[in-house]
C-alpha cells in the first residue's frame, strides 16, 4: 500500500473546519469572542462559494453555528476543545493503486507541545471521527505532528521544520531519520526538506514553535512561495534571508531546484502584543479559487492577490480579513483542511457532467 498526500491544488471533495467554542482561543471579552466567531464564519462562507464545506460544531455551539453559518455549510456535531482544524484534523491521503480509496492520517495531537494553556484531548479524537464519517481508511501514526507543520508538492516533496517535528515536547525520541521514515510511510513523502526554524512570533507563549505553513508553500512542483519580511528592523527580515538561502540550494523529489517567489509581508510590524507574523503564505487553495489572508492594507493585500493569482493560474483570489485569526495564533490555512477527490469520484463527476451537459461542480 502506497499512500500519497496530494498537493492542495488537487481537486477537493470538500473542505473541513471547526466552529469556535468557549476557551482560551475564543477571547476574554464579549467583543473578542464575537470577533472570533465572525472571522471563522467569514472564512467558511468564502470557501462555500467554491466547494462543499463541513463544519464540526461542539454541541454547546449548535444554535450559534446554525444562526451564523446558514444553509450552505454542512454541520456535524462532535465535542471540541480547540478549533484549528489544520492541526488536529486528519491529513487526507490517496492510494494510487486503489483509485477509489481515501486514507486519513491520524497524527498525535498534544496541543502544540503540551502547552500548559492548551486543551487537546477532545481535538485529538477529531481525525478519527472525520475519517469514520467519510469512510476513509485510518492511517495511525505515533508521531506528534500537526497539518500546519507540513507542506507537500504531491510528488514526494515535504517541507518540515526542525523545531516542530523534532521538538522534545512533541517527540522527545525522534530523529530526522525516524521522522522522514514516518513521512514516507504515511504521506508518501520521500524528499524531505528541513527548515531550521519558523517566524519569530511563532515562538512566543501561544505559538506553534515554527509551523511551515506561515513561512513557505509549494503552489506547483518546482515553485515555492516564501514569506519575505522587508523591514530590516523586524527579526523576520533575517529569518527570511536565512530560509531563502537554504531553500535555494534544495532540490525537490524530481531533482529540480526551486524557483523561489517572494511573497512580501504587509507593512504593519506590530500589534498590541508586539511583533506580528502576518503572512500571505498562509492562504488556502480551493476548487477554482484561493482564500487569501487580508490585513487591512489595500496595496499590500492587492499585491499579494496578484502574486497568488500568478502562482495559481485560473483561480479566483478572494481576500478575507485574517487579523482576528492571527491574533489567536494562526491564519486561514491553519483553520482549514482539504479532503481530496478520489480518482473514482472524479471519474463519476466527469461522467455525470457529460450526461447532463453541465460543467463540473468543482469551480
Amino acid at each position: 500500500m502506497t499512500w500519497r498526500m496530494p498537493s492542495e491544488t488537487h481537486p477537493h471533495e470538500r473542505s473541513w473546519m471547526a466552529f469556535p467554542r468557549e476557551g482560551e482561543t475564543l477571547g476574554e471579552t464579549t467583543t473578542e469572542r464575537e470577533e472570533c466567531y465572525a472571522a471563522w464564519t467569514a472564512v467558511g462562507r468564502a470557501i462555500a462559494e467554491f466547494e462543499p464545506l463541513t463544519m464540526v460544531v461542539d454541541p454547546t455551539e449548535t444554535a450559534r453555528a446554525e444562526r451564523m453559518l446558514g444553509g450552505t455549510i454542512t454541520r456535524v456535531e462532535a465535542p471540541l476543545d480547540e478549533f484549528w482544524m489544520r492541526d488536529f484534523g486528519p491529513t487526507f491521503v490517496l492510494d494510487p493503486e486503489r483509485p477509489g480509496v481515501l486514507g486519513a492520517v491520524d497524527w498525535v495531537f498534544n496541543g502544540w507541545g503540551a502547552n500548559e494553556w492548551a486543551e487537546w484531548e477532545k481535538a485529538d479524537r477529531i481525525a478519527r471521527f472525520i475519517a469514520e464519517s467519510v469512510s476513509a481508511e485510518l492511517v495511525d501514526s505515533d508521531l506528534v505532528n500537526e497539518g500546519g507543520g507540513i507542506h507537500v508538492d504531491g510528488e514526494g516533496t515535504v517541507l518540515l521544520t526542525e523545531t516542530v517535528q523534532l521538538d522534545p515536547r512533541r517527540n522527545p525520541h525522534a530523529t530526522r531519520a525516524s521522522v522522514e521514515a514516518e513521512m514516507a510511510r504515511t504521506i508518501g513523502a520521500t524528499a524531505p526538506i528541513w527548515l531550521p526554524r519558523g517566524l519569530t512570533r511563532d515562538y512566543d507563549h501561544f505559538g506553534t514553535n515554527g509551523h511551515v505553513d506561515i513561512v513557505a508553500t509549494i503552489p506547483s512542483p518546482g515553485r515555492l512561495l516564501l514569506h519575505e519580511q522587508r523591514d530590516a528592523a523586524h527579526p523576520d527580515h533575517g529569518v527570511s534571508g536565512v530560509l531563502r538561502a537554504l531553500l535555494s540550494e534544495q532540490r525537490d523529489a524530481a531533482g529540480r531546484r526551486f524557483e523561489i517567489v517572494d511573497l512580501p509581508a504587509p507593512a504593519t510590524t506590530h500589534d498590541t502584543d508586539g511583533l506580528v507574523d502576518w503572512s500571505y503564505v498562509n492562504h488556502y487553495v480551493v476548487n477554482g479559487g484561493v482564500i487569501a489572508c487580508g490585513f487591512g492594507e489595500a496595496k499590500a493585500d492587492a499585491d499579494a492577490r496578484a502574486i497568488l493569482a500568478d502562482a495559481y493560474p485560473g483561480r479566483e483570489v478572494v481576500t478575507v480579513d485574517a487579523r482576528p485569526i492571527f491574533a489567536r495564533g494562526g491564519g486561514i490555512h491553519c483553520i482549514t483542511q482539504q479532503q481530496p477527490l478520489t480518482a473514482t469520484n472524479a471519474a463519476a463527476e466527469a461522467t455525470g457532467s457529460e450526461a447532463t451537459g453541465a460543467g463540473s461542480s468543482a469551480r
